[in-house]
């Protein structure tokens, strides 16, 4: 069905008046270094992502146009800018680009890298002029001892994906998700019911994500993986025994979760793109992954808050990437990169916020993400009527999600190396169903216990 046209005008009037005012507050022309300044920046689209790839470069002409004493010179890492073990190389080989791509859980290794500046100095609303409305936990894991090392540009948080289709040809309602664990169980065994290898729940259990998961899942229970010091594991307890008791229920009291186990990210999708899962804990752009590289369809995916134990979550895992400074750049060199960041990253209207330039291209507009905005600043109500007003996916598929928010804690320090060692304790309950929870959590905490004295 057609939108009528009075609709059409005003989301046209909606756009052009929120255009205007960003383009007031959030870019200035001419010269707003001392002199001429050319900086490297990593993570430009590669060639086989062609639209994303046109419109970086005609950011950076717009972007030179109204800075034209700053030149940016792009470089390309990659599709996923952040291949861990590429990154990894890089970092200790000292061949980063000026400003350079980031995951949240890599603060700690770019930090004792050496290679990377502290830039709290430089960063204010002069420079990034939303910083005052960037979420503050966010802004926070880019922070070490008061000091900034890093822009978040992008971040998520984790709830219940699942198959509407499913839902409905299970008996279940499709727009009234889990709430708690137990309802999570439940439609599982009803959605594994309809047969034909499909899994009512599935699950990560390798390659990181199963230690992603299970943190995710703890902090829903209210738990936390380290102690506030950081110097100890804090996961062996009723709460972490929970997660995996949960797990293990569907595994094999009801066999709601198929027997294909120790599924990494790639996996999981691949069934979920095939109409084989009912529900998983995933964030927003999971969607976008089913569809874009996975054969789904967004009109069969929705999104609920991530379940409780015996009522809502307590906090939801939060996780996303930004950008460093390499070592021994200039003050100037370092307030061109944050000016480029402010307008590619962080201006709603402009760069990866540009939806009236996205919807057109297809690509997805209408996710509540990324999350970068404080609930209720102005920068988080111009991007929200942006997306609504230029939404090509049922924004109402992720209402559930977005009006019922849960408290965001991000990931610990050190996560990945920490994600490995629950990797075992997940893909054990998952594969042997005599595997002992409690025996399970002593070795990871024994093991996660190393990793944090090690650094």
């Amino acid at each position: 069905m057609s939108v009528p046209q009075y609709r059409k005008a005003a989301a046209i009037a909606l756009v052009a008046g929120l255009g205007l005012s960003l383009a007031a507050c959030s870019t200035k022309s001419g010269d707003d270094v001392a002199g001429k300044v050319t900086i490297t920046v990593d993570c430009q689209p590669v060639g086989a992502q062609a639209e994303l790839l046109r419109d970086w470069n005609a950011d950076v002409v717009a972007f030179q146009t109204l800075h034209p004493n700053i030149t940016i010179k792009s470089v390309s890492v990659g599709a996923q800018c952040a291949n861990p073990p590429d990154f990894t190389a890089r970092l200790q080989g000292g061949t980063v680009t000026d400003v350079f791509y980031g995951y949240m859980t890599d603060v700690q290794q770019v930090i004792d890298s050496g290679q990377a500046m502290e830039i709290t100095q430089y960063v204010n609303k002069d420079t990034i002029p939303t910083w005052d409305s960037i979420d503050a936990g966010a802004k926070a894991t880019f922070t070490d001892d008061g000091k900034v090392w890093g822009v978040p540009t992008k971040n998520y948080s984790m709830g219940l994906v699942y198959n509407k289709n499913l839902f409905q040809q299970a008996g279940l309602d499709a727009k009234n998700p889990p709430k708690t664990w137990t309802d999570v169980r439940e439609a599982a065994k009803k959605i594994a019911a309809l047969g034909n290898g499909i899994a009512g729940y599935s699950e990560y259990s390798a390659g990181n994500t199963g230690g992603w998961h299970f943190t995710a899942e703890l902090y829903a229970h209210g738990g936390q993986m380290v102690t506030p010091d950081g110097k100890s594991a804090d996961f062996n307890n009723a709460m972490g025994k929970q997660v995996l008791q949960n797990l293990k229920d569907m595994r094999y009291g009801d066999n709601s979760m198929g027997d294909k186990q120790l599924l990494q990210w790639p996996d999981l999708l691949t069934n979920a793109g095939a109409g084989k899962v009912g529900m998983f804990v995933g964030a927003p752009d999971a969607t976008t992954a089913i569809v874009t590289q996975f054969q789904g369809k967004y009109q069969d995916w929705a999104m609920g808050p991530i379940p409780g134990q015996g009522g809502a979550a307590k906090a939801t895992l939060g996780g996303g990437e930004g950008y460093f400074f390499k070592k021994g750049l200039s003050a100037d060199e370092v307030k061109a990169g944050l000016m480029w960041l402010a307008y590619e990253k962080l201006t709603p209207g402009k760069g990866q916020l540009d939806y009236v330039r996205a919807k057109p291209e297809n690509q997805p507009v209408g996710l509540p993400q990324p999350q970068l905005f404080t609930v209720g600043s102005e920068a988080h109500k111009q991007d929200l009527d942006l997306r609504k007003a230029n939404a090509n996916i049922t924004v109402d598929d992720f209402a559930a999600f977005e009006n019922n928010p849960v408290p965001i804690k991000f990931e610990p320090r050190n996560a990945q190396a920490i994600y490995a060692v629950l990797d075992g304790a997940m893909s054990a309950i998952l594969t042997d169903p005599n595997a002992n929870i409690d025996d399970q959590l002593k070795k990871a905490t024994d093991k996660v216990n190393q990793v944090l004295a090690n650094g």
